[in-house]
């Protein structure tokens, strides 16, 4: 049920949402998650600046309402589950360029001028990492 991966920086990226909140693929066919996980691999091969960020997917995190979820996860750090994105290069772009601010952080709080505006709006919930609470 479970597969190792590198604990280091990530976004996992849920490949089976949906496109958006009333359409399950978009008009080829393929669901949302699937098209930005794509975006997101596509992105960061052609990025160096992004080399420190691993992708990795996932079937379902479980948030179905707020489609096309990543979680932004790091050792020690408050880890972050985004939503409602496009499956678009714009929104992987955004995404990744966050990564990387929350990356260098020492907790994983990223101060908001440093949000790419496309990430603005998407947060869901932070989560605190095992055997920590956050302030």
């Amino acid at each position: 049920m479970l597969t190792r991966v590198d604990p280091g920086p990530a976004v996992v990226v849920c490949n089976t949402c949906r496109h958006s909140r009333t359409s399950r693929d978009d008009a080829t066919g393929m669901r949302g998650g699937a098209r930005l996980v794509e975006a997101l691999k596509r992105l960061k091969e052609d990025e160096p600046r992004y080399a420190g960020i691993d992708v990795q997917e996932m079937a379902c995190l479980f948030a179905c309402q707020d489609h096309c979820t990543v979680h932004l996860r790091a050792p020690g750090k408050v880890g972050y589950v985004l939503g409602r994105f496009t499956g678009d290069e714009a929104s992987a772009a955004a995404i990744l360029d966050y990564a990387v601010h929350y990356a260098a952080s020492e907790h994983g709080r990223v101060p908001f001028s440093l949000w790419p505006e496309g990430v603005k709006g998407h947060f869901i919930t932070r989560t605190p990492p095992p055997g920590f609470v956050a302030e």
